[in-house]
């Protein structure tokens, strides 16, 4: 540390990205600071009482599957700061007409069974990405690289370099099967007939046979919260409550990483960022937005398919095509009317997060990116759909629309809640095309949020991999 500067880095930014990138460059003997504008830490793990008092709702990301997963996190003693995971009985479950379902269970011999026929074609998919999941993460979750493993890598790049629509209809037989991988491959928010989009799908159906998709227990925040715990008990400072508008206000460090997306970067690093490169930060796109739903429940969610209620997480769309079609008219900028919902039930197996015998609800749809649509009854009636007699549940609900959503986290332009669009371009140049993309060309400056690879998730790999960025840059230190 210099005799004029404070600390040997400021990280602008307290979501996970950001508390990894903390972490790493503490744990190697640097002194660090986070900056966080908000009153409390998390990005986009806070947990709220949103509805009424004792529900308590996760304010963004509920179901963890790239948290349990992430390589890097997998590496800290976060159950000795207050981290347990949950595990439903069955990771997702994906609803159909009739009663009909795919049950999806971490076992994947116990899903083969339910799956009949189409079992074997699922099987010869997925197996062999989910037995080497240790392997494979450490490639697809960080930047383009040689691969560790190669031949695992070579095998997931031809099937993920298609559409998940050809790839669902070229490898599955039967509609229920194709429906499931549809609503595994449109968390990446794009239209399913987009190349690479059946990474997506495969790496979400690896993590479901691997580490499971699991939930924190009391909420998100526990992920966070333990994370700024152990960076705290490394020596690192956090200091909430500071809204940083321009780089000249921080004189703790002339060392920065943002964990923050790129027109947010553009402005706040204004006079030290030449316009050339100002402008590339600003032609960065952004995805779709969200529309989220919160419910405070008297009883759980009556599904029609009784299998449904093991479930932590639930794809509600019905069928390839009307997915397929839902996703498609967001990326044209209209609202379907019925829409892709995803579902999340974590009071069902964590009883501190509702009143005994109550039950909290957790959903979201995509929409046009800065929507104020109010999608409540598109959300409510695709439920309905597959669970009939919803509405007599609900107690109090909350909603966010896209709009609102940028309003609680910046980082969220226009509700974007992946740090921009995952489109195959900017997964190759996120978010510049460069062999290094955390270290801006301008003298110790890095990005280490989810505008960086590998996107969006709660896996705090974008900091990490940020952090090994100003290592090697600044201190010669390759790990």
């Amino acid at each position: 540390m210099s005799a004029s500067n404070k600390f040997d880095a400021v990280i602008i930014g307290s979501g996970p990205n950001g508390l990894s990138a903390g972490i790493l460059l503490a744990q190697h003997g640097l002194s660090v600071k986070i900056i966080e504008a908000k009153d409390t830490i998390g990005g986009g793990t806070r947990t709220q009482e949103l509805t009424e008092p004792g529900f308590y709702h996760d304010v963004c990301s509920a179901v963890h599957p790239t948290g349990i997963g992430s390589p890097f996190l997998n590496t800290l003693p976060l159950q000795d700061h207050g981290l347990e995971w949950i595990h439903p009985d069955h990771p997702v479950a994906h609803p159909l007409e009739q009663g009909n379902a795919v049950i999806a269970s971490l076992s994947l011999d116990e899903t083969l069974q339910r799956l009949g026929k189409d079992g074997k074609n699922y099987e010869n998919l997925v197996a062999d990405f989910s037995k080497h999941w240790n392997k494979l993460s450490k490639d697809i979750l960080g930047p383009i690289r040689i691969p560790h493993s190669p031949l695992l890598m070579a095998k997931f790049g031809w099937y993920g370099m298609l559409s998940a629509k050809l790839l669902a209809n070229s490898i599955f037989d039967t509609t229920p099967l194709k429906a499931y991988f549809a609503g595994l491959a449109a968390h990446s928010i794009l239209p399913l007939e987009k190349a690479f989009t059946a990474s997506f799908g495969l790496a979400f159906a690896a993590s479901i046979h691997s580490v499971g998709w699991p939930v924190a227990k009391g909420g998100s925040s526990t992920i966070t919260n333990a994370m700024a715990s152990y960076f705290k008990k490394l020596g690192g400072v956090i200091e909430t409550g500071r809204y940083i508008s321009t780089l000249s206000e921080i004189d703790e460090s002339e060392l920065f990483l943002f964990d923050l997306t790129p027109h947010q970067i553009a402005s706040i690093a204004q006079h030290e960022l030449p316009n050339s490169l100002k402008n590339k930060l600003l032609s960065y796109t952004y995805g779709p937005g969200v529309f989220k739903m919160d419910f405070a429940l008297s009883e759980p969610v009556p599904w029609e398919n009784p299998e449904c209620s093991g479930a932590g997480t639930l794809h509600l769309g019905g069928t390839l095509e009307e997915i397929s079609f839902s996703e498609s008219q967001i990326w044209k900028g209209k609202q379907p009317d019925k829409p892709f919902v995803l579902v999340s039930q974590p009071s069902l197996f964590d009883r501190t997060r509702a009143p005994e015998g109550k039950h909290t609800l957790w959903a979201y749809c995509h929409v046009p990116n800065g929507s104020d649509e109010d999608c409540s009854e598109m959300i409510i009636k695709q439920i309905e759909r597959f669970a009939p007699g919803f509405r007599d549940v609900i107690l109090a609900t909350h909603t966010m629309n896209a709009h609102e959503y940028e309003v609680y986290n910046p980082n969220y332009l226009g509700g974007d809640i992946n740090g921009g669009s995952q489109s195959f371009k900017q997964l190759m140049g996120r978010p510049l095309l460069k062999w290094d993309p955390y270290q801006l060309p301008v003298k110790g400056m890095y990005i280490c949020s989810s505008s960086t690879p590998p996107g969006g998730g709660v896996h705090g790999m974008c900091g990490y991999h940020a952090a090994r960025s100003v290592l090697k840059n600044e201190y010669d230190i390759n790990i």
